[in-house]
């Protein structure tokens, strides 16, 4: 089932399934219990662009706490619940917007259904979530290892059993930190999911490896019409896991706004130092609110003819640089001003235009 015909779900003020716009999410690495630290990361990430944020909730205190930062933040909030059904419960009572749970490590059906039941009554949706690497010991054995089939109606699995309680208020997402069992996962379960699916890849790594790993996988997935909401997993700043996030959309045309900023690779004609400048470009554009794309060029022999398919470019000469829109040289300026004529022109764009 394509991403379209997906069951639409409200998080809070996000609505997700049908026609909606896919999701960013991420997830706070501060202490839940630490009320300040927490909301302050989640109003950074917000700056950048989350639309759904899921906190680790291991403790009672840390449910508590949800009441508290709910206050705080202006994006829904997900509480994600291991092992103790009555976290889940308390996290619900406590205002969490969604639960993320694996129904598989809560424990017995019983407990499952006292879920099922307080999360109607507050009529919070339920993420069934299932990992690779907690497939049932029988799923192993039936399908000799860990494998996307597995995976698949692990999932299904809970997904009727919550059904059979009466309740359908869900979101499913399967991960796996093996890319194409992930992808040949998702490619299976959405010919038989009507409800959302949110996308990762799970344990990816670091910034470096995360980031490849989480592009090819999410890229292939939503490309063929699958996912609602996305998740890139990275072993560093959550702030980092929103840029990646909104790149990859853009990326694939499944979402607008944002510089994108595009540069050349160095060569023996580049004249400057192309590598800082093209990362201070990056940097500093990221909190400017436009849709756009920024080129950054080596050299001003190639510069405005490579750059003409960009909104707005510079490139850079021995001690100077030129200012380029759409491939026309606009202005030549000294190599040191090339940065903040670039953002001056960014900041002025709309009254330009």
């Amino acid at each position: 089932m394509l991403r379209e015909h997906t069951k639409e779900i409200k998080i809070g003020g996000v609505t997700i399934g049908g026609n909606h716009p896919i999701a960013i999410q991420s997830m706070t690495n501060t202490k839940t219990e630490d009320v300040e630290a927490t909301v302050s990361q989640i109003l950074a990430l917000e700056r950048v662009g989350c639309d759904i944020i899921r906190c680790a909730v291991p403790t009672m205190e840390a449910a508590e706490a949800l009441r508290e930062i709910k206050k705080q933040i202006h994006i829904p909030l997900v509480a994600d619940i291991h092992f103790d059904y009555k976290l889940a419960i308390a996290a619900i009572e406590a205002g969490a917007d969604k639960i993320r749970i694996n129904p598989g490590n809560i424990g017995s059906e019983e407990r499952v259904r006292k879920v099922v039941e307080k999360a109607k009554e507050y009529q919070v949706p339920i993420r069934v979530g299932v990992n690779s690497g907690s497939l049932e010991k029988e799923l192993v054995e039936k399908y000799h290892g860990v494998t996307a089939e597995g995976i698949v109606e692990s999932a299904m699995d809970k997904v009727r059993m919550i059904e059979k309680m009466g309740y359908d208020q869900l979101v499913v997402s399967i991960k796996s930190s093996d890319v194409m069992m992930c992808v040949k996962a998702h490619e299976l379960i959405a010919k038989e999911c009507p409800y959302p699916l949110h996308v990762g890849i799970t344990e990816s790594g670091t910034l470096y490896s995360g980031n490849i790993k989480s592009s090819v996988g999410l890229g292939i997935i939503l490309n063929e019409g699958i996912g609602n909401t996305i998740r890139v997993s990275l072993t560093g700043d959550p702030l980092e896991e929103i840029r990646t996030a909104k790149l990859i959309l853009k990326t694939l045309n499944l979402r607008k706004g944002g510089i994108e900023v595009v540069s050349c690779p160095t060569c023996g004609r580049t004249r400057i130092d192309l590598i800082s400048l093209a990362n201070q470009v990056e940097q500093m554009v990221a909190d400017i609110d436009l849709d756009l794309k920024v080129a950054v060029m080596g050299c001003v022999v190639n510069g405005p003819g490579e750059a003409k398919e960009a909104d707005i470019g510079i490139a850079g000469g021995i001690g100077e640089g030129l200012l380029i829109k759409k491939g026309e040289i606009v202005k030549k300026v000294k190599e040191e001003e090339l940065l903040s004529t670039l953002r001056e022109e960014l900041l002025n764009w709309n009254k330009e235009e």
